[in-house]
């Protein structure tokens, strides 16, 4: 059990560890070290460096290490290679990485190809997930879990942030861009039409979506649900003090990579502050160096910039618009702003909640998702609908 669950770890470390510098120091006992290393091989993470000197470790260095688990996990240091292997393989198969197949997205305009992901069955009603700029595809896995039940699901990587990474290369950011790869994606798998499933700064970029969409009998954007989504750049909404502060930062380190680089300790602060352990290695990921910052900063700027309320007016599709009366970092004013915008839309307020917390996928939030596209029509399909 604990071998599976170390097998577990490295293989969701594996986006962090990638971008650090390698072999990436972590945390634990010198024993683990050759058990570590086999493992990491077999699961195709980088290398790592077991150490027991954690003062000098790193920030991302530090949230691997807690990851990891290494010194409170009781390991059988002497198990046969043949059991790693084995155990890494049985992992893998029936991770994320065994359940979406992933594919490589040519981008509009040019550049290296978007990472892209899709599970369930193509004969199925589509749902494109949109996840926050910069969060690696797995953060949602629990959402496509629930969804490919029933549904084909496809999501993808935001743009010059995974992959083939090209730090010199030019970054795109306008939200128009970032709409033209939500459609691409869509261009890639075969999808028609689709419910867009948008999550934190992911509403923006739907509703961008929606709005370049044609619309009329060739709408390929037939309905959206925009769970505690990132209106900062909405005038008339209320922000919350972090809303304020991460779009100031966001737009210093825009400015530069030189930029980035000197205000890349206090963000990495910020956000360590504001994350759950359980969700840091995934949710720190666009922070890990000052190269990744600097062009998270020019996307997700942008996204935290932009006014969505010149769009809504004209949306006439069904939107579900779900928030919560105490999300300290996405404004709840926000969404119910949009909500009071759009034609067609349902406001659904929770008591508590905050966009964190949605990628643990409670089962309330996924009846209340079901519920909504099962009166859509098109794309209800409740038979073999379960939780996870």
């Amino acid at each position: 059990m604990e071998l599976t669950r170390l097998a577990e770890a490295v293989l969701s470390a594996r986006p962090l560890a990638g971008v650090l510098e390698h072999p990436v120091r972590v945390a634990g006992p010198a024993e683990v070290s050759s058990l570590l290393d086999r493992m990491a091989e077999r699961l195709r993470a980088p290398e790592f460096r077991v150490t027991g000197d954690t003062g000098g470790l790193g920030v991302f260095e530090r949230v691997l290490s807690e990851h990891l688990g290494l010194r409170r996990r009781a390991l059988n240091t002497d198990v046969p290679l043949e059991v790693v292997e084995r155990t890494a393989d049985e992992v893998t198969a029936n991770a994320f990485e065994g359940f979406a197949a992933r594919g490589e997205v040519t981008v509009p305009g040019g550049g290296p190809p978007l990472p892209a992901y899709a599970a369930g069955r193509r004969e199925d009603p589509a749902v494109v997930v949109v996840t926050p700029c910069g969060m690696p595809a797995r953060l949602a896995e629990r959402w496509m879990r629930y969804l490919a039940r029933d549904h084909f699901v496809v999501t993808w990587e935001s743009r010059g942030l995974f992959g083939h990474i090209d730090g010199a290369g030019a970054l795109p950011a306008d939200i128009d861009a970032q709409a033209g790869d939500l459609l691409a994606v869509m261009d890639h798998f075969e999808v028609g039409r689709a419910h867009l499933m948008c999550l934190c700064g992911g509403a923006v970029v739907g509703l961008a979506a929606a709005h370049r969409d044609a619309g009329g009998a060739d709408t390929r954007i037939g309905s959206l649900s925009l769970w505690h989504g990132d209106f900062a750049g909405v005038p008339s909404a209320e922000k919350t003090s972090h809303q304020q502060n991460l779009v100031a930062l966001m737009q210093m380190g825009a400015e530069g990579p030189d930029r980035a680089a000197a205000i890349h300790p206090v963000l990495c602060q910020t956000m360590l502050s504001a994350v759950p352990p359980d969700l840091a290695h995934l949710v720190v990921y666009p922070y890990a160096t000052p190269g990744l910052l600097y062009r998270y900063c020019k996307l997700n700027g942008t996204i935290m910039r932009t006014d969505v309320t010149p769009w809504l007016a004209g949306l006439q599709r069904p939107v579900l618009v779900v928030t919560s009366t105490d999300d300290e970092t996405a404004c709840p004013d926000g969404s119910k702003v949009v909500a009071r915008t759009l034609p067609e839309a349902i406001l659904h307020v929770r008591p508590h909640g905050d966009h964190i917390s949605l990628f643990k996928g409670d089962p309330d939030l996924m009846s209340l998702l079901g519920d909504f596209i099962d009166s859509l029509p098109g794309l209800s399909r409740t038979s073999g609908r379960t939780f996870l």
